[in-house]
């Protein structure tokens, strides 16, 4: 048995929720914040047999689409002002990082 832990952004959890549940995966939602844009971001848990972990991955891949956003940096406070650009910029966000983790042993109260 695996646990996959896969970060998502917030605009793709819903989706990917509702294919992994069609899918017939279980999935365990925690709310959680990304640190590069300081913005929301969902982490699910989702356990699996062995057998099923890349079917897993193609729901996640068909449906966490990376895509360019425009971000207003954040200025540097009491840091070193130099490199701070004062201007929104074009960030790659979205996609999923998934984690693929052995289970030792999986008990349900």
């Amino acid at each position: 048995m695996k646990l996959l832990i896969a970060v998502v952004q917030d605009k793709d959890s819903n989706r990917l929720i509702e294919a992994l549940g069609e899918g017939n995966f279980k999935t365990t939602k925690l709310a959680s914040t990304g640190g590069f844009l300081k913005e929301g971001n969902t982490t699910l848990m989702i356990g699996c047999d062995d057998d099923y972990v890349e079917d897993a991955l193609d729901i996640i891949r068909d449906n966490c689409s990376q895509r360019e956003q425009m971000v207003a940096p954040i200025s540097p406070m009491g840091g070193n002002a130099d490199s701070y650009i004062p201007r929104p910029v074009k960030v790659e966000v979205g996609g999923a990082t998934v984690f693929v983790l052995p289970v030792e042993s999986f008990f349900q109260f």
